[in-house]
């Protein structure tokens, strides 16, 4: 087991909160190379709903509040295919996301949108953004490789901490 993998592993049995498994993925993630910005939105599709439910950018991203899921071309990858979507300027982004100018502001121009699947249903994406070019297919196939079932573990035990009775 390497460094990442036992940082990871230690990190996640020591969480005591969601915010803590939050922390544990982004680390990984980091200590992967995947990201300048790190994001996690979990969505309630029966609500129609999506919340930010972690930033390593806080000031710019808090996690709070929830905004409704717009059903359009991402979203059609993203929850329809079950695929990543990927984005590799900041015009791509920013046909995209209205907020495309203040992701340009921190340096980055592409994006990494990775669906995390639980019981045939999309939970949440898992948000990694870094300069423009970044994500090159192999870089997506190593990180999405590296980082789905670690995040299906984190929004699985996110989950259980936000619920402690969900499914009981």
């Amino acid at each position: 087991m390497n460094s990442v993998e036992i940082d990871f592993t230690h990190l996640i049995a020591q969480a005591r909160d969601a915010q803590s498994v939050w922390t544990a993925l982004e680390s990984k993630s980091r200590a992967l190379g995947g990201h300048k910005l790190f994001t996690v939105m979990t969505v309630d599709m029966k609500a129609g709903l999506a919340r930010r439910a972690f930033s390593n950018h806080p000031i710019e991203y808090p996690s709070s509040g929830t905004k409704p899921i717009h059903r359009d071309a991402w979203f059609e990858i993203v929850h329809g295919q079950k695929q990543s979507f990927i984005a590799n300027t900041i015009d791509d982004i920013a046909k995209v996301f209205p907020d495309f100018e203040l992701i340009k502001s921190l340096g980055c121009g592409s994006v990494i949108n990775l669906p995390v699947v639980l019981r045939g249903d999309l939970v949440a994406t898992i948000n990694l953004l870094h300069v423009e070019h970044y994500y090159t297919a192999e870089r997506v196939k190593f990180l999405e490789s590296a980082l789905t079932l670690p995040a299906m573990l984190c929004c699985a035990l996110a989950l259980q901490f936000e619920n402690p009775y969900n499914g009981r």
